[in-house]
């Protein structure tokens, strides 16, 4: 019997999936995809013969009984997944269903969506001194957020964080982590579908970028970030520091 293999599509551009996840896209007999969030032109990677299905249209138990057809028959099955599965991915459902049915399964990981916004945008998250943790969050919506992980609550941390999910009640959010703690004057940043070539950038602070948003027209597939990160303060690490041993290296005289 074969195994559904789970795979990462990465964040939209088609040649940000991983190596390994490309061959066993181009080798699947069978592809559920999320079509109504994955670039679709990674479907040109598969097998001309290869059956699609669009998971957007799809219940839970019609994605997991395809997938047991599929695997009975002895097909190779891939579910296509959105940029990095480990992250709002609904990945465990699918994953505890499988096991019920005794189906065998892989996972291979993909390129989130916030390590493409950063990438698109030139930024760390992490910058010396500055900030040291991410959080990545999600406004409550028709998944409830537990109250110690609101958005209130955790901006007390006002570190750099990633909020998925979320831009359509942009104004919300805002007034959310003001409350928590973060100044208006914090520096903002909206991306809508990083990595893709229609990939929109839209930045300000706290305090005005509610507006940009909404000139700009984004309402869905956008990524908020805020922190000081994405400000002008920066500090150079130890880990280049010519006056500083590491392991490899001895500071200079």
């Amino acid at each position: 019997m074969t195994t559904v293999n789970f795979v990462g599509a990465g964040p939209g551009a088609t040649d940000l999936i991983t190596l390994k996840g490309y061959k066993l896209l181009k080798a699947a007999d069978v592809v559920i995809y999320a079509g109504s969030l994955i670039n679709q032109e990674l479907l040109d990677y598969c097998k001309k013969d290869a059956q699609k299905y669009n998971s957007a249209h799809m219940t839970l138990t019609e994605i997991i009984d395809c997938m047991e057809k599929a695997i009975h028959a002895d097909k190779e099955v891939v579910r296509l997944q959105t940029g990095d599965f480990s992250i709002y991915g609904s990945i465990r459902e699918q994953i505890e269903e499988l096991k019920k049915r005794n189906i065998k399964f892989n996972c291979i990981p993909g390129v989130s969506s916030f390590l493409g916004a950063a990438s698109s945008m030139g930024v760390e998250y992490t910058v010396p001194e500055i900030a040291q943790s991410v959080i990545i969050t999600r406004m409550a919506g028709n998944t409830p957020v537990p109250d110690r992980e609101s958005l209130s609550a955790l901006a007390q941390h006002q570190t750099s964080m990633v909020i998925f999910l979320s831009v359509q009640g942009i104004q919300s959010v805002v007034e959310q982590l003001i409350a928590g703690g973060y100044p208006q004057n914090t520096p903002a940043a909206v991306i809508y579908k990083a990595t893709w070539p229609e990939e929109k950038v839209v930045q300000g602070t706290l305090k005005d970028i509610t507006e940009k948003v909404q000139k700009a027209g984004i309402t869905r597939t956008a990524l908020i970030m805020v922190g000081q990160f994405l400000g002008a303060a920066y500090n150079y690490s130890h880990l280049y520091d010519a006056s500083f041993s590491t392991m490899y290296r001895q500071k200079s005289k």
